[in-house]
């Protein structure tokens, strides 16, 4: 059972206490606070988790501040569309905000390897008015002897280039709660110059430990990627798992699946599931067609395979790029066969804007 208080109402005021004090009489179920901040107005809702079958909405409907009573059937309590909710919110975070209807660029290096290649790039997406990329510290790889990023020692330098370039948001991958303390000890020792998105990788996406750390924390918002081999809803019940914390701030990561289906791709690409991601849940999406494809491949057309990968996402209504930019593609440390060079930047966000420009229409279309 969802309580839907009106806009502004505080999460530790008054009229949430008295909803809390109210579900306390009832044997086996859990009161718990969510509040997050929309374009306009800051939203609470009280979620009331167990047993609620036989809690009757009315001993909550009409208190004071409600607005509605929401009774939930759906697995996804806190990420899910619910009849009678606002519609998806999302958040705004450094100046940017991310929902289902915002649509930002993050290119950047998979793996920050020189200082040299990290200042190129965040230079490239300055000249191109970008101000949010990825950057990749730490790396989970396949094998035990290939590089695995430079981790915290490189966090100092990348955060104050970042700021010096103007990119308030970097996505960084983390493995390890500790990861957490290393990236919040360098932003704020080199002054806060950036913003970084928490990213959970493919390898980790039913690491639950993990995913209860970041969701713990509201300080900085999470890419969630879905697990290369794990269905969606499997996927989806992860995500849950950071938003029950009390973390909302979540993006969805689309990054193809494993499968020799795919080939010659590096996995089956599954961006078809951005529509279904945004009508199951609140949660704006992301893809990846970096990691999905694999190559930098040209097609007959003259277009690489990862810019058309790139457009099937976008043009069901991704909301978020993720992909591999790189200053030298072949000197890469990692995956750099799949990265685009600097070079090829304006022109990827040409196409990406001509293609995001045929969904609008697409939208307002349907909408008649």
């Amino acid at each position: 059972m969802i309580i839907i208080l009106q806009p502004d109402v505080a999460s530790d005021g008054p009229e949430v206490a008295e909803i809390l004090a109210a579900a306390s009489h009832y044997p086996s179920v859990t009161g718990k606070v969510y509040s997050f901040k929309g374009q306009t107005h800051t939203l609470v809702e009280v979620h009331l988790v167990g047993e609620t079958k036989l809690v009757p909405a009315d001993a909550f409907s009409e208190r004071r501040g409600v607005v509605r009573v929401v009774r939930v059937s759906e697995r996804y309590r806190v990420i899910g569309r619910h009849a009678g909710q606002v519609d998806a919110h999302g958040f705004d975070y450094k100046g940017e905000h991310f929902g289902q209807d915002s649509f930002h660029l993050f290119p950047g290096l998979c793996a920050v390897d020189e200082v040299g290649y990290v200042e190129s790039t965040f230079k490239a997406l300055q000249t191109a008015g970008i101000t949010t990329a990825r950057m990749g510290a730490y790396k989970p790889r396949t094998s035990p002897y290939d590089f695995q990023g430079l981790g915290k020692q490189c966090l100092p330098w990348v955060f104050e280039l970042a700021g010096k370039y103007g990119v308030k948001v970097v996505s960084m991958e983390i493995l390890r709660e500790s990861h957490l303390d290393e990236i919040r000890a360098a932003l704020r020792a080199s002054g806060e110059p950036t913003g970084v998105m928490l990213q959970i990788g493919t390898r980790n996406a039913q690491n639950f430990e993990l995913l209860k750390a970041v969701g713990q924390q509201t300080e900085f918002p999470v890419l969630f990627k879905r697990g290369m081999g794990i269905t969606l809803e499997e996927a989806l019940n992860a995500c849950e798992y950071i938003a029950s914390e009390g973390n909302r701030n979540i993006v969805f990561c689309l990054r193809g699946v494993k499968s020799h289906l795919g080939d010659p791709h590096r996995n089956l690409i599954d961006f078809a599931h951005v529509p279904v991601i945004k009508r199951l849940t609140r949660l704006p999406v992301c893809i990846d067609p970096s990691h999905s494809a694999g190559r930098r491949v040209l097609a007959p057309d003259g277009l690489t395979e990862i810019h058309h990968a790139a457009a099937d996402g976008v043009v069901v209504g991704a909301n978020m790029i993720l992909v591999d930019f790189h200053p030298a593609p072949r000197s890469a440390l990692c995956d750099g066969p799949q990265a685009l060079t600097l070079e090829e930047l304006p022109g990827f966000v040409d196409d990406v804007n001509i293609v995001r420009e045929a969904y609008l229409k697409r939208v307002l279309r349907a909408k008649g």
